[in-house]
């Protein structure tokens, strides 16, 4: 699976949730694009991913 243009192993059937959590995200500030199309969060949980998904994730950062 691609995640930011990177190459990463998928240990088995996960959803996008419990690969977001084992990679270290919080949920609450990214937004998640699968194969060019946004995900809503309420679908993590339901998403499944696979070997030939390709993920872009991007963080939101607060400032001012």
């Amino acid at each position: 699976m691609r995640v930011n243009g990177a190459e990463i192993a998928l240990n088995g059937i996960c959803t996008l949730k419990e690969f977001l959590e084992q990679q270290g995200y919080i949920v609450e500030r990214i937004a998640v694009e699968k194969n060019g199309q946004i995900i809503p969060k309420t679908f993590y949980e339901k998403e499944l991913l696979n070997e030939d998904d390709k993920l872009e994730i991007v963080s939101f950062v607060g400032g001012g």
